[in-house]
């Protein structure tokens, strides 16, 4: 076996029990404060002694775990090191549910999904075969990262490609600190040549949306208070132009765990979790209608499960068999983690579920 292999079968080994780590940590919610109750608890008092799934309407696939960047708060543990790229074997078998699924979106991430050498390719091909709603999930500084990737802006308007890209702020030195020294200055370029070709502009069709994701141990503020800010920052200093910002919760997984057991927040921040539970975000929390697929095609209810290797809870749990009926009658599979989508006005890729 080529060293290649062994130290690629070590490092996902070391992985899986990181994930089994973590779950188990996340599962035991006992304090100094008290026992912090069960999310099956929670989610059973407000009604729903399962959480079920909806029709499928997305399918959020993640092309690789390599990223140009290593971002503190980053729940896919992405970087430059990581080697795991979803196969154009595995691209093939996505495309061929595409073309029998109810599904009509596919969001695009990673790591860096751009960084797969067939990400261009698969595109086109899901375009072929009925996807009409393209999301990309972008990290911005990648387009500026090589001059292979320069002309990603016009791929991305070529196939109306709705952009989504994360910036933790509109000032360089909370966004720096975050996702390392000159992303700041990067993302600004790259956010003008995506506004030079339209997107982001006001009455433009070609969408350009902001994520926001708060920088240490606290739910993020209002999302439309958020957004008014950005615009009127980076409209300011910069003459840049968005859509839509969507603030998302930072979940107790990964990185992010990490820091917050290294940095003794841990428990105030999963007893602040608990304490801003909605009920009303539950009816439209991301699992319901997406189904997350893994660079190697298992099946997961968020891409939050991915990273604590979650997989859905049915026969169908891979994307070779595929079972649309099967996926929609399962359970899905929750732990504390989720209370991060549930709290306050609700977290899901698309922002705020309330």
């Amino acid at each position: 076996m080529p060293k290649l292999k062994i130290k690629s079968l070590h490092h996902r080994k070391s992985l899986l029990a990181k994930a089994e780590n973590q779950l188990e940590h996340l599962s035991n919610g006992v304090f100094k404060t008290g026992e912090l109750p069960t999310f099956q608890a929670k989610i059973a008092n407000s009604g729903y002694e399962k959480l079920k799934p909806k029709k499928l309407e997305i399918l959020q696939i993640n092309l690789g775990y390599m990223c140009n960047q290593v971002c503190s708060h980053c729940h896919v543990d992405a970087g430059p090191d990581r080697q795991e790229i979803m196969t154009k074997e595995t691209m093939i078998d996505c495309l061929n549910v595409i073309k029998n699924s109810g599904a009509h979106t596919l969001d695009l991430t990673g790591g860096a999904p751009e960084m797969n050498p067939n990400f261009r390719w698969f595109v086109e091909e899901a375009a072929k075969v009925g996807i009409k709603d393209f999301i990309v999930r972008s990290n911005l500084t990648i387009i500026r990262a090589n001059k292979k990737y320069y002309d990603l802006p016009e791929f991305f308007k070529k196939h109306n490609i709705h952009v989504v890209s994360s910036l933790p702020h509109w000032t360089r030195g909370k966004t720096d600190k975050q996702r390392g020294e000159g992303v700041f200055n990067k993302s600004i370029e790259a956010l003008k040549s995506l506004n030079n070709i339209g997107y982001g502009m006001p009455e433009s069709n070609l969408k350009l949306d902001l994520v926001y994701n708060p920088s240490g141990a606290f739910m993020p503020s209002n999302q439309s208070d958020l957004e008014r800010d950005f615009k009127q920052a980076l409209k300011e200093d910069f003459d840049i132009h968005f859509h839509h910002l969507m603030a998302i919760t930072n979940l107790p997984i990964s990185r992010f765990l990490d820091f917050l057991i290294a940095s003794d927040n841990y428990e105030d921040y999963m007893t602040t979790l608990v304490e801003a539970y909605n009920p009303l975000a539950v009816e439209n929390v991301m699992c319901r209608n997406t189904l997350s697929v893994s660079w190697d095609g298992w099946l997961y209810d968020c891409d939050f499960n991915q990273m604590l290797c979650m997989k859905v809870d049915s026969s169908s749990n891979h994307i070779k068999n595929f079972d649309e009926a099967a996926l929609e009658n399962r359970n899905i599979k929750i732990s504390q983690h989720c209370y991060g989508c549930t709290a306050g006005a609700g977290s899901s890729c698309q922002g705020t579920t309330v």
